[in-house]
């Protein structure tokens, strides 16, 4: 196996599991211990994780949050942005779809259409598991059991072969130049495979990702063809992407009378 991928599995596992012993990465990943040693080294020289007695833990300042925590904030705004990239795909066509809570609220309103959805996302996998007119792709990888994604190398080679006419993108923040930004690295790979792979990509971002930051630049702006986002999103982030010829979506917010609620599943 090479080091690179040997590595993102590492880090998937840790970030997945938490704190995991050099004995356990050997027998999960099939390499020796001092083979295991050199990768922890080399990824904790990089500051993508901590070397604890034994074997490696997690950085304790990381950012990205479990799927379940993220579930129910800013949902109105996430419910409105999600309607608002489901009317843009067309019966007929293969969508790739994202990891994250928005991307699970745009498959919740794509039920009964006639289109191929793909996705890493495991959430995305249940909602339309049961939809027999929806044809479901998931593609392979490390489950990251918290975030509800699949990473990793397999993931990244069957996107190789895959062909979308759309992909509706997450991210963790946009950068005032317009750029996408990522907090967790192990996903950034995944994200970059999608955008190769797909004709036309949206970008499904709610207000409080405009001003963003993240460790990793997933993309320039000028990767993007479509952003949607709630009506008071960043104006300076707003048009930068617009100067880099971005179609940008500003959708209105619905105040509920009543607290709304996305199960995390």
């Amino acid at each position: 196996m090479l080091a690179e991928r040997r590595q993102q599995l590492i880090l998937s596992i840790v970030r997945s599991d938490g704190p995991v012993s050099i004995t356990t990465l050997v027998n999960r990943l099939g390499q020796s211990a001092a083979t295991i040693r050199r990768d922890l080294i080399a990824l904790d020289e990089e500051g993508l994780l901590k070397r604890v007695y034994g074997g490696a833990a997690p950085l304790p300042d990381e950012r990205d949050e479990p799927f379940a925590q993220v579930a129910d904030v800013h949902v109105p705004e996430k419910r409105a942005v999600a309607a608002a990239c489901a009317e843009l795909v067309r019966d007929g066509q293969t969508v790739l779809l994202d990891i994250g809570t928005t991307a699970h609220q745009v498959a919740s309103l794509l039920h009964g259409r006639q289109i191929t959805v793909v996705t890493t996302n495991m959430a995305v996998f249940d909602e339309l598991r049961d939809d027999d007119a929806v044809e479901l792709v998931v593609l392979g990888g490390v489950h990251r059991r918290q975030y509800r994604s699949l990473v990793g190398f397999l993931a990244e080679d069957a996107l190789r072969q895959v062909r979308a006419d759309v992909l509706v993108l997450g991210t963790s923040g946009i950068a005032p130049d317009g750029s996408v930004m990522d907090t967790t690295i192990v996903e950034v790979p995944i994200k970059r495979a999608m955008i190769a792979a797909s004709e036309r990509v949206i970008l499904a971002a709610d207000a409080s990702k405009f001003p963003g930051s993240g460790v990793a630049r997933v993309c320039e702006a000028s990767a993007l063809d479509v952003v949607v986002t709630g009506a008071d999103a960043d104006p300076t982030s707003c048009a930068a992407l617009e100067a880099a010829g971005v179609d940008v979506r500003r959708v209105p917010v619905p105040a509920p009378s009543t607290p709304s609620r996305l199960t995390a599943v």
